[in-house]
């Protein structure tokens, strides 16, 4: 009998069926059964940086279970996720069982047993995946442990260090610091203060429509050559930003609006070219979550506890990947699934394949795809939110293998008797390729050609100024920060969920809508840490320490020596801190005032969230919840003010002011 070891009930299950009938059992461990206890540092310093993993105490019936179950087995084979973190409960799996002979900083698996100990690496649970990796079994990956336990080494220096400092100097004691999580939120910071810098401009644009183009309405470019619109450049926190504007404000409109309406205009030029449009690649980690966000509006937790069932159930591959690959197995019954279900025309000669551009890719993992070529999936348990996400990935792979679309691009310009010149661009689609599938809404509504030619007159049917304003740089959603992310090199894709919600559930963030607001807590945390530490909390150093981690997983780097290099400047800067007197007050002012006391009324934070408090604290100790209201929405039960709630999990929701004598609650409005 062989003993299968992985981590989920759910993908225990799926083991199961498609092993039945043969000599294995299948034990799930529940996650990891080792970690550093949360009440000390539990990191060794003098001792290269060991740190005192112990067994979780509600994982000891487990620790148990596996003990026993490794002496009644003549084979232990470890099947948990491929990435660093499933190698790690593979490790610790293994140390309990007795295996592994841990002489800090290396791990050695007894040689007495080695045969016994077995690791199986696959991409998806299918029965042709487990039989190939059950036929090719391979060694417990160290490197990957040793990069996995690098990070965590990291994370809690940073941590434990770092949040009795902010605890001091705040005078809150549930405050923390991160090493990805605070350049996160400082990306967020940055972000609103170039926003509040940003100087709101108010300009017109002026479209024409002309009765032989129609729908289509062409731009007011230039008079007599001068162009009315400019592109302006600024330099950002996170990069480069440009925005647009014209010369047309209120003092000339009216010029302007005059002159076009008593003009004529004839066409100047029709420019024609043909335009292929390449389908996306699949889906990587953070592409997913950033789909997912934008089209169902799924937050990436939520997005990576879905994509976790349908990996586990057997439903897509892998779903913690950098990777755009696709095997070969894939794309050569894709092209028959294409051909099938949209013809001839729509299916590749020869499998397309894209370069990663992800600097962090690591694993050789394959894309995000489905396991099978079926649009539908029905299995017990699985609601409407799971078969949305499985749609989106489904799609994205198919797409990735089928023709591109063709498109002609129609350029016309219009010129008037006073010179003034207006644009319009057509996009006319000759192919939907692709388009078929991923968007059927744009390749009807962009089938059709004006029929003018060069020099026809044409009769203006409409003018419509529209008076807009310069915008700032957008603020983050969950999708453009993990875009950002990303880019930058900071964290990894199986890690966005987690940084998103600490940000928000620490009360450094908040979101108005979709996106992220800093908190004057979240300001004033990540300006501290900033200023204190800049070699840390920057991009740069983030992302490098990133890049570092990957040279230790690929065993080109001395982890021991990667957590010395970042010590023992980090140590000099924290002993010189700590020696500082500062106390920052964090708190917002209203224009209420105490009705005990009458003093002023100010908005403070705890681990909670915000609250209303007498500022005569502790003399006077008044205080009330602070909600804000939902303008215009009223309660329909009994006619209260609507207000924002956070449930445990700092979901957002609407309820009644008048709770707990009115109990309406809504998830949306």
């Amino acid at each position: 009998m062989a003993l299968i070891i992985v981590e989920s009930p759910t993908k225990a299950r799926t083991f199961n069926r498609i092993l039945k009938g043969r000599d294995y059992f299948v034990f799930a461990s529940f996650g990891h059964i080792r970690d550093l206890p949360s009440n000390k540092l539990s990191i060794n310093y003098k001792n290269q940086f060991q740190p005192d993993y112990q067994i979780i105490p509600n994982k000891r019936k487990v620790v148990n279970e596996l003990r026993r179950l490794a002496k009644s087995n003549t084979e232990i084979i470890l099947a948990t996720d491929l990435d660093r973190e499933g190698e790690s409960i593979a490790y610790h799996a293994a140390y309990v069982m007795g295996f592994i002979k841990e002489n800090w900083p290396e791990f050695n698996i007894k040689r007495s047993i080695k045969d016994k100990l077995k690791r199986i690496v696959f991409h998806e649970i299918t029965a042709k995946a487990l039989e190939e990796a059950l036929k090719n079994p391979q060694e417990l990956r160290t490197n990957l442990v040793k990069a996995q336990q690098s990070r965590r080494i990291l994370d809690r220096i940073v941590g434990y260090e770092l949040s009795p400092l902010l605890w001091k100097t705040m005078g809150k004691n549930w405050l923390s610091a991160g090493r990805v999580q605070t350049v996160a939120l400082r990306l967020v910071v940055e972000r609103e203060k170039e926003i509040r810098k940003f100087k709101l401009e108010d300009y017109f644009q002026i479209y024409g429509e002309f009765s032989q183009i129609a729908p289509f309405k062409a731009k007011l470019i230039s008079k007599e050559g001068v162009v009315f619109e400019e592109k302006i450049t600024t330099q950002l926190f996170t990069g480069i930003y440009t925005y647009s504007k014209t010369s047309i404000n209120q003092k000339n409109i009216e010029e302007i609006k005059s002159d076009l309406g008593n003009d004529h205009f004839h066409v100047f030029s029709i420019d024609e070219s043909k335009e292929k449009r390449y389908p996306p690649p699949p889906l990587t980690t953070s592409l997913l979550q950033q789909n997912a966000f934008y089209k169902c509006g799924f937050s990436s937790k939520m997005t990576m506890r879905l994509a976790q069932d349908l990996y586990e159930r057997g439903l897509i591959t892998y779903h913690r990947t950098d990777s755009f690959n696709l095997s070969t197995n894939f794309v050569f019954k894709a092209q028959d699934y294409i051909k099938k279900e949209f013809g001839n025309q729509y299916a590749l000669e020869k499998p397309r394949g894209y370069k990663t551009k992800s600097k962090m890719a690591q694993e050789a993992h394959e894309a995000i795809r489905p396991t099978k070529f079926e649009k539908e999936i029905n299995s017990t348990g699985l609601t409407i939110n799971h078969k949305r996400l499985y749609n989106i990935i489904f799609n994205r792979a198919i797409a990735s293998q089928m023709k591109e679309a063709e498109i002609n691009l129609i350029k016309i310009q219009i010129l008037s008797d006073k010179k003034y010149l207006l644009i319009t661009l057509i996009e006319q689609v000759v192919f939907d390729g692709f388009f078929r599938l991923l968007n059927p809404k744009f390749a009807k509504e962009n089938k059709i050609k004006p029929n003018i030619k060069v020099n026809d007159s044409l009769d203006l049917k409409t003018l419509t100024p529209e008076l807009l304003t310069t915008k700032p740089p957008p603020r983050f959603n969950e999708a453009s920060l993990i875009r950002i992310l990303e880019e930058k090199g900071i964290g990894r894709p199986s890690t966005y969920a987690a940084i998103i919600s600490l940000i928000q559930l620490k009360n450094y963030t908040e979101k108005d809508g979709r996106y992220f607001v800093p908190t004057k807590l979240g300001e004033a945390v990540c300006d501290f840490l900033a200023e204190s530490f800049p070699e840390i909390f920057n991009l740069d150093f983030t992302a490098s320490m990133e890049d570092d981690l990957d040279k230790v997983a690929g065993g080109e780097k001395n982890f021991i020596d990667l957590l010395n290099i970042f010590y023992e400047p980090f140590k000099k800067r924290l002993v010189e801190k700590k020696d500082q007197k500062i106390t920052i007050d964090v708190q917002d002012e209203l224009d209420e005032v105490c009705p005990q006391c009458k003093s002023a009324l100010v908005i403070r934070y705890s681990r909670f969230g915000k609250f209303i408090a007498c500022s005569s604290y502790p003399k006077c100790k008044y205080t009330k919840s602070f909600l804000k209201t939902v303008k215009g929405k009223m309660c329909p039960k009994c006619a209260g003010e609507i207000v924002i709630r956070y449930s445990k999990n700092r979901k957002r929701f609407y309820g009644c002011s008048n709770y707990p004598k009115c109990k309406y609650s809504t998830w949306k409005l």
